[in-house]
């Protein structure tokens, strides 16, 4: 399917560092979003497929040896591409609302702001794999680190790139709410760090103007 051709649908993604609880209210949002009457996709980044899920094992894996960060955003993308080609584009096509628990502002802030690729290279992967596709909206769930890393802590044994320093994080942190700045319109920053119910609320009014 041509990323380039129109899309009935709506895409939302979920952004944010660790532990800022993009699943949880990933799902409260599909919820209320079916209570709308709409079809609804919930998906993951990496992952989403079978294909990309095989990738994401190996991009989280903590027991394989060092990746170079080459292979780490190649992997990346494609899995996306297998992503979008199998799930994220036959959904937007029939007319569904596609929410996805991260997507390419990830590679962004992970890639970009974590490991310094420059963000040109990142962006020449992007047009190539998505054409014009862009989410319609991106709603940053934003934490103090710290915070988001104690949660993570809570949820068991760490991935790769949960192991990860906090200086990594904190890059990967101003990364997300620089490019939320630059494009207010699209995006929308949540306060993560208050109650769950604040911000579960938080977030579906993120994206109730486009319902």
């Amino acid at each position: 399917m041509d990323a380039d051709k129109p899309l009935k649908g709506r895409f939302i993604t979920l952004e944010g560092t660790e532990g800022v609880g993009k699943s949880s209210h990933l799902e409260a949002l599909a919820e209320h979003v079916r209570a709308q009457g709409h079809e609804v996709v919930t998906t993951r980044e990496p992952g989403g497929t079978e294909m990309a899920e095989a990738i994401r094992g190996l991009l989280l894996s903590p027991e394989l040896p060092a990746m170079h960060e080459h292979t780490e955003l190649l992997l990346m993308f494609a899995a996306r591409a297998e992503h979008l080609q199998r799930l994220i584009l036959p959904a937007l096509a029939r007319g569904a609302w596609v929410l996805s628990d991260r997507f390419t502002d990830a590679t962004y802030a992970y890639q970009g702001g974590g490991r310094g690729i420059d963000a040109q290279r990142i962006a020449s992967l992007e047009n190539w794999v998505q054409g014009d596709l862009r989410p319609d909206r991106i709603v940053v769930l934003d934490a103090p680190v710290q915070i988001g890393l104690a949660r993570a802590g809570k949820r068991g044994a760490a991935d790769r790139f949960e192991q990860e320093t906090v200086d990594f994080f904190e890059r990967v942190r101003t990364c997300y709410l620089a490019r939320a700045a630059q494009d207010p319109y699209r995006y929308r920053v949540v306060d993560a760090s208050q109650d769950l119910e604040t911000v579960r609320a938080a977030v579906i009014a993120a994206v109730a103007d486009s319902l």
